[in-house]
């Protein structure tokens, strides 16, 4: 017998948001290591805003809201906010009750440089941090650090040279309108002469020879080998030696909390040079970098041990970050303009990395 649908117009609803969502459900393992994260901020928070006036949108919000764009991948905070509205998992991992309106797409811009900074971002990526320090998943003594470019938020038809002023077309545009025809055939460009009208502070930069130049930035992190969590990140202009500048800051930094007697750090060829593997040892770490065939800076004292090729082995595991920053988090192309913003939605990327991680590792049965 054919049952008919019901036609109603409305009803009531005896529920909350913790009925909807599985007791099973991999987001309620990352919410609550994000609500600890997020009470261990919260004097720092309280410090943002003033203690008189209107009472603004609570910023764990806003937060929860940053970290649910990254992990399911939604292109825009307009499209966040319109899945907020309707989407029940998303709006219960945020924290925002049933009967409370979402804001409105703007309040991300608004508190761009008061709360979704990359002073925040860093707090809230040591909150995390700290939580795998007391679950013992950290390794103290062996790391992998490594380099990656993402793509800024510009074109390259928005280069001009230096000296001209802004809002100049280059004399090779042709056609009007937002997107015009450029043609640079037969015209060098490069960092020392060029600029980009939409993002100044990107730099051209290319992975490898014969691949094409694009507007990025750099984004290092140096993970431990234990298992592949991230322990130190940062952003930064793209260059040349980059990747090696930042990679001896960030071996620093992890030299001071550790305060371990004994230090490895792997990487791969590109970090084999005379300045990155002095850099190291002059650390008191002990480079575990893949030679090269002409020129290595490693020699046999460190490659004879066995530990070195154990470091090779674990090192491509700080590939994995990157690529689930890219595939997941958006990073592909930045969607902010700016080496301030490009950073901060970096640092929350490599923490919700750690977050996805986090919950597979502690979901994992204890060895007998």
């Amino acid at each position: 017998m054919r049952g008919d649908e019901e036609l109603q117009s409305g009803f009531v609803c005896l529920t909350t948001l913790e009925d909807v969502v599985p007791d099973d459900h991999p987001l309620r393992a990352i919410r609550a290591m994000v609500d600890a994260a997020l009470l261990e901020m919260r004097p720092a928070l309280d410090a943002l805003y003033a203690r008189r006036g209107r009472p603004s949108i609570a910023p764990e919000y806003l937060l929860r809201a940053q970290l649910a764009q990254i992990l399911y991948a939604v292109p825009s905070e307009r499209r966040l906010v319109e899945q907020i509205r309707y989407n029940l998992l998303l709006r219960w991992f945020v924290g925002l009750p049933m009967d409370e309106p979402v804001w409105h797409a703007t309040t991300f811009t608004k508190n761009r440089d008061r709360l979704l900074n990359g002073e925040v971002a860093a707090a809230f990526f040591r909150a995390v941090r700290s939580q795998a320090e007391a679950h013992k998943l950290l390794s103290r003594e062996h790391f992998s650090v490594d380099g990656t470019l993402l793509e800024a938020a510009a074109s390259l038809k928005s280069l001009r040279p230096i000296e001209e002023g802004e809002g100049k077309e280059p004399p090779s545009a042709s056609g009007g309108g937002r997107n015009p025809e450029v043609n640079w055939r037969g015209e060098r460009r490069g960092n020392q002469t060029h600029r980009s009208r939409t993002d100044p502070e990107a730099r051209l930069a290319r992975k490898g020879a014969g691949k094409e130049a694009r507007l990025c930035y750099a984004g290092h992190s140096l993970t431990e080998n234990r298992n592949g969590l991230i322990v130190d990140c940062e952003l930064t202009e793209a260059s040349g030696t980059a990747e090696r500048e930042a990679g001896l800051r960030l071996i620093a930094r992890q030299r001071r909390r550790s305060g371990r007697a004994r230090m490895s750090v792997g990487a791969d060829k590109g970090y084999d040079t005379k300045d990155f593997v002095g850099g190291v040892r002059e650390l008191r770490v002990t480079p575990h970098v893949a030679r090269k065939k002409r020129a290595s800076a490693i020699d046999g004292r460190t490659t004879r041990h066995a530990g070195y090729a154990v470091s090779q082995r674990r090192r491509k595991t700080v590939e994995e970050p990157f690529g689930w920053m890219k595939t997941v988090g958006g990073l592909r192309k930045l969607l902010h303009r700016g080496k301030a913003k490009a950073a901060a939605i970096f640092i929350f990327n490599a923490a919700a990395y750690n977050l996805v991680r986090l919950r597979s590792l502690m979901a994992e049965p204890a060895p007998s």
